[in-house]
């Protein structure tokens, strides 16, 4: 009604013949040749772009007044850019006549509209896009009402429904009134909360139950846990004296439900298309216990106050129902005795229609009879529940199944790679042409393209394009690409020196395009090969450097890893080597490995080998080793057994990541007669013996939406072949802090414990620390995302921890332990990898180190804490 007004109000301004030589009759119109047009008014509107709008031209004859001039008048109107619009005949010769058309044109804006400075930087980002209002846009009083309601309806969608906004139309007298200025007053006043979710009618579900389905819709904070307390301690002896239904516990639930509430993770701020949405949550949950025929009867949402507002849900909660009889029609393939093993309903049950949808068509947990059929080719399979009888509480039910064809795939594509080559990613797929569809290989395809870390995984999306008609599909992978090249650049403390680090991580490259001038953006890449380098550096104390090649599928055909590194590294006392004073190590080494993907007992298990050799040259070096000069040499294979179903390599929401190892050197002295009892280090070390074992287990447990339990335990044992030797000082085990403490030169393993400072969890003696020979760890994380965005990926995690690190076996006791508790932040960025800040608190004190527990920070790169 509003706008109308203002239509027709501003219309009228308009007119169509102002006869100023007193001969037009309009009662007799009369037909007239247009001599002349001319434009008067327009600033802005080009003149020829006036002709052409109002539909006259010179030369035409038309009736005077007549249809044509109105709809020329309304041809100008229509542009919105004009205040006023009138037709003048200034001459008549004739049957000539000379129009003019006067024109008086909306200011145009000279700026972007201003904002008072009350609002917030964010908040105006937001209005001026959601305004689009830019400098030479028209002003009129649409433009103004549009604009101030798109305002007012931005705050209320946060909340703020007493929103005030005031916009002032400053004109620009500089330019004769042409141009114009807007400035926009907001005051969002205070947030309008929920005060009260008043629930009427149920007694078969709490209040309790039912505002926690509601998942968006929430009261605001209260903490009054002693108002009328009296009333609770009455109830309660009134139950110890005379016992009823409602046990003492919840009551007292009851009682404290109005009184407790706190809100961490969400507000109580009403927003109307959430409240729908949670009104249908509400039905959702009393479906699932039964309750079919629940409905909301009624519902108020009303102000309390100038910052509240109460909602009144009235509930007919109706019977509550159970499954009899299920029979199913229409089934060919599979008998009813296997599609009952798989719907898992049996009579009795109570009549949950979403455990029955989840059973038949989308199971998150297990089989459901839709993916028994879609993955032996049945794609255009359906499965319709029909009630046939109800019978007091009791509902009998027919499947009516329409199995349709076996569908074969024709063709298999993927659109959105523009680095990472084609191959790449249809070597991962495992729907090919020609082969039955079959549901479990798209998902699991989607999880392989998302473990490359190439694409974004919340876009990965399977478009699956059905042909009836032959009963073929198409299947089209939508991938995004995101960067996956790495850059680490970070600073740590070890030996009492800042030790510097600088590495770069190329997680995509491509050998194949090497010799290619036009592949060089910065590097080639798109063939799915890592290439790293790495160099370490305190200045002329200590350097380090390492390279290494990964080729994921070696020979193209068959996902067999195949990598290489070299390592280089040295640390003296500062002097030059012509010094007789100087003190040195050098390290190198290199090594081999070659992995595979399993079939059995799953394709989720992989094996890898590897071949590592290091060299050890001490020249008068007297700390670490146990001898000042000469050679050691530590050359040994490895094999590793992991099993990885994770669902998502950075924010992983389900799955898990197992791993057993075993590295071994040769038992070199069992080929000798030497007796190793009287021999001296450096000659007993001189070829390096152990056995190392190491078992590593993490689990991904989705709560409630994105909300994740992570459940990990480590274990590590370093073993001996004689114990004349003894362990050797070398691999061993070094437990605390953050697991980025400086460098290490004896192939020792920094493990992070958070709540204890780097490598205080770990046997020493009087000489300083010697690293363990065995070590447990065990952590429970609950995670939960801010953003998902896969360029900058940001969650925040609590944690509780325990491990220990022992120096003999015979002292090993699991459950001796030191325990730690915090709160941490992880950020992915595609260039750094995943950053973490994390804040523990160590409960035991450590012998001999007052300060290693209590509160410590702790900085990790790329899980070096996990």
């Amino acid at each position: 009604m509003v706008v109308m007004l203002i239509f027709f109000s501003t219309i009228i301004k308009a007119q169509v013949i102002i006869d100023q030589t007193g001969t037009i009759d309009y009662s007799n119109p009369k037909e007239y040749q247009v001599k002349k047009i001319t434009f008067s008014g327009n600033h802005h509107t080009d003149t020829s772009i006036c002709k052409l709008l109002t539909g006259l031209y010179e030369g035409e004859r038309l009736l005077v007044p007549g249809e044509k001039t109105a709809k020329a008048i309304q041809n100008l109107w229509d542009q919105g850019i004009f205040d006023d619009i009138k037709i003048t005949a200034t001459k008549i010769e004739g049957d000539s006549i000379y129009f003019d058309i006067c024109l008086s044109e909306h200011p145009r804006l000279s700026e972007a509209p201003q904002f008072s400075s009350n609002v917030r930087k964010g908040e105006v980002d937001d209005i001026r896009e959601i305004l689009n209002l830019n400098r030479g846009d028209f002003v009129n009083n649409n433009v103004i009402m549009k604009s101030k309601n798109a305002i007012i309806t931005f705050f209320v969608d946060k909340g703020f429904y007493n929103a005030e906004v005031n916009i002032k139309e400053i004109v620009d007298t500089s330019d004769n009134r042409f141009l114009a200025k807007l400035y926009i007053e907001i005051n969002k006043h205070k947030k309008v909360k929920i005060n009260k979710i008043n629930i009427i009618g149920n007694n078969k579900l709490s209040d309790t139950k039912i505002k926690h389905s509601m998942k968006k819709t929430k009261e605001r904070s209260v903490i009054d846990p002693l108002r009328d307390i009296e009333k609770l301690f009455i109830q309660t002896v009134k139950k110890i004296v005379k016992p009823d239904s409602v046990s003492i516990w919840d009551n007292a639930v009851a009682f404290f439900d109005d009184r407790l509430i706190i809100r961490l993770f969400k507000t109580a701020k009403f927003n109307e298309e959430e409240y729908q949405t949670d009104k249908l949550a509400i039905i959702d949950k009393y479906n699932e216990l039964g309750f079919r025929d629940a409905k909301i009867i009624s519902d108020s949402v009303y102000r309390v106050g100038s910052h509240y507002i109460n909602i009144d849900l009235k509930i007919e909660e109706g019977q509550k129902y159970y499954f009899r009889n299920v029979r199913w029609v229409g089934n060919t393939k599979y008998t009813a005795d296997q599609l009952n093993s798989i719907l898992k309903i049996n009579k009795g049950d109570i009549y949950n229609l979403k455990v029955l949808e989840s059973n038949l068509n989308f199971n998150q947990n297990g089989l459901d009879v839709s993916s028994l059929y879609m993955d032996d080719g049945y794609l255009f399979f359906s499965a319709t529940p029909v009630e046939v009888a109800v019978r007091n509480d009791s509902i009998d039910l027919e499947i009516r199944i329409n199995e349709g064809k076996q569908a074969y795939i024709n063709k298999v594509t993927v659109r959105g790679n523009t680095k990472t080559n084609d191959h790449v990613i249809i070597r991962e797929i495992r729907s090919k042409p020609g082969q039955l569809f079959n549901r479990s290989d798209i998902i699991r395809t989607t999880r392989e393209l998302a473990q490359l870390k190439y694409f974004n995984p919340e876009k990965i999306v399977p478009d699956i394009q059905p042909n009836p008609t032959d009963g073929t599909v198409d299947i089209e992978y939508v991938v995004e690409e995101t960067s996956s090249d790495q850059l680490e650049l970070s600073g740590g403390w070890g030996m009492g020196r800042i030790i510097g680090t600088l590495g770069v991580s190329f997680n995509n490259f491509s050998t194949k395009r090497f010799f290619k001038k036009d592949a060089w953006h910065p590097l080639p890449s798109g063939d799915g090969q890592k290439l790293s380098i790495r160099a370490q550096s305190n200045g002329s104390y200590y350097q380090a450097y390492n390279a290494s090649f990964t080729e994921p599928w070696l020979g193209g055909k068959k996902p067999n890893a195949f990598s290489i590194s070299g390592y280089y590294s040295i640390q003296t006392n500062g002097l030059k080597k012509s010094d007789t004073l100087r003190q040195s190590i050098d390290i190198s080494g290199i090594s081999i490995g070659l992995g595979r993907r399993l079939n059995w007992p799953d394709d989720f298990f992989n094996i890898y080998y590897e071949l590592s050799y290091r060299n050890y040259k001490l020249q008068n070096y007297a700390s670490t080793f146990s001898f000042t000069d000469g050679t050691s040499n530590n050359l040994n294979a490895s094999v590793t057994l992991s099993r990885n179903s994770i669902d998502a390599p950075i924010y992983p929401r389900s799955g898990s990541e197992i791993l057993l190892s075993l590295t071994a050197t040769l038992p070199y002295s069992a080929f000798s007669d030497k007796d190793y009892s009287t021999m001296e280090p450096a000659e007993k070390y001189k070829w390096i013996e152990y056995h190392k074992w190491k078992f590593n287990t993490s689990w991904f447990i989705k709560l409630a939406g994105n909300l994740v339990l992570n459940t990990r335990t480590k274990f590590g044992f370093l073993g001996l072949y004689n114990r004349d030797i003894g362990i050797a000082p070398f691999e061993r085990f070094y437990l605390g802090g953050d697991g980025l403490s400086g460098f290490a030169l004896d192939g020792r393993e920094l493990i992070g414990l958070r709540g204890y400072s780097n490598n205080s969890v770990t046997p020493r003696t009087d000489d300083g620390y010697v690293g363990g020979t065995i070590f447990s760890k065990y952590t429970i994380e609950l995670r939960y995302p801010i953003s998902l965005n896969p360029m900058a990926t940001v969650f925040v995690l609590g944690f509780v921890e325990a491990g220990n690190a022992w120096d003999k076996f015979n002292n090993f006791n699991p459950f001796d332990v030191k325990r730690s508790a915090g709160l941490g932040i992880r950020v992915y960025l595609p260039m750094f990898g995943l950053l973490g800040l994390d804040w523990g608190y160590g409960f035991d004190e450590i012998p001999g180190d007052a300060g290693a527990n209590k509160g410590q920070f702790h900085f990790s790169i790329n899980q070096s804490i996990d």
